[in-house]
């Protein structure tokens, strides 16, 4: 079991981590092609009419006073409020981050219930015909996007066959899981095609190992040999992989929402990037930054109960 110094070091350093991020985030932002006002008037506005909403905005003061003020909203829990829809962000945020948390986690249960039986398989009959499709199989799902997996499920499974919806999400949560089989096998692809590779090659490299020839030598069957010796040992750098991956992964489901039109973090944060919404901006990608940190930290608690080593 992890340590307690171990997991409160982590959390520790996940406090400068937020604050550069907030800082970087805080800029970037503000460093987009126009602003909110230029974005509300369009052509119709004049230079008074947008100093004027800027000056309501609190944007006529230096980056410096504005990320102070900023700060001092967060540590306070407060998000700010969204210029175009004039609703707290926390609000919006509560609304849209469980679909995207949901979908991502739906892809990948999905990817890893894909990945791990037949990266197994591959190792375990490697360089024959069987290792050699698998590998070929997963090679092309690695090289193809994401939204263009998603199109080609909408084309083929959900138009043609009416199985699954076109897109939305349903209510209720039965309806919600089968609104998202297409757009969850669309994200769960590309990702199982990366912890594929990996995995097989870790279990191959395990395989080789002098522990494994022992289990062998003591006449375990090969079966407790790949599943409770070599797969436990290789799945300590896929569960590495696994977690640096998750920012792409949440990335995906953004991707994936557009496809898809499910309400989630993606089809927000695109409508906020259009109408310059700094507050929902900063508040969807300090949520994302946190919630990938968060990751981070079950993975190294994870990585600590595969391998006590790590936990010195």
């Amino acid at each position: 079991m992890p340590s307690g110094n171990l997991v409160l070091r982590r959390v520790v350093q996940l406090v400068p981590t937020l604050f550069f991020a907030l800082l970087l985030l805080f800029v970037m932002v503000r460093l987009l092609p126009g602003g909110p006002a230029t974005a509300a008037l369009g052509d119709r506005g004049t230079d008074a009419d947008i100093a004027r909403i800027e000056a309501s905005y609190g944007l006529n003061r230096s980056i410096a006073e504005q990320f102070l003020s900023y700060l001092w909203q967060i540590a306070h829990g407060d998000l700010g409020i969204s210029y175009s829809l004039k609703v707290p962000v926390t609000e919006l945020v509560l609304q849209r981050l469980p679909v995207t948390l949901t979908l991502t986690a739906c892809g990948s249960v999905l990817a890893l219930a894909i990945a791990v039986p037949l990266a197994a398989l591959a190792a375990s009959r490697r360089d024959r015909t069987t290792d050699l499709i698998l590998r070929g199989l997963f090679q092309l799902g690695l090289s193809s996007p994401v939204f263009y997996i998603g199109i080609l499920l909408l084309t083929l499974v959900a138009a043609k066959t009416g199985l699954f919806p076109v897109g939305g999400y349903g209510s209720g949560f039965l309806d919600n899981l089968h609104h998202l089989v297409l757009p969850s096998f669309a994200l769960a692809l590309n990702f199982a095609a990366v912890l594929f590779r990996n995995l097989r090659s870790a279990m191959i490299e395990a395989m080789d190992a002098d522990y494994v020839t022992f289990a062998i030598a003591r006449g375990l069957s090969p079966r407790v040999v790949l599943f409770g010796h070599v797969l436990r040992n290789a799945l300590i750098s896929t569960v590495t992989l696994f977690g640096l991956n998750v920012g792409w992964l949440i990335g995906g489901a953004v991707i994936t929402e557009s496809v898809f039109a499910i309400p989630g973090v993606g089809r927000l944060m695109i409508d906020s990037i259009f109408a310059r919404d700094y507050p929902v901006i900063q508040g969807l990608l300090l949520v994302l930054v946190l919630t990938v940190s968060v990751v981070f930290l079950l993975t190294d608690i994870v990585e600590g109960l595969l391998d006590p080593r790590l936990n010195r």
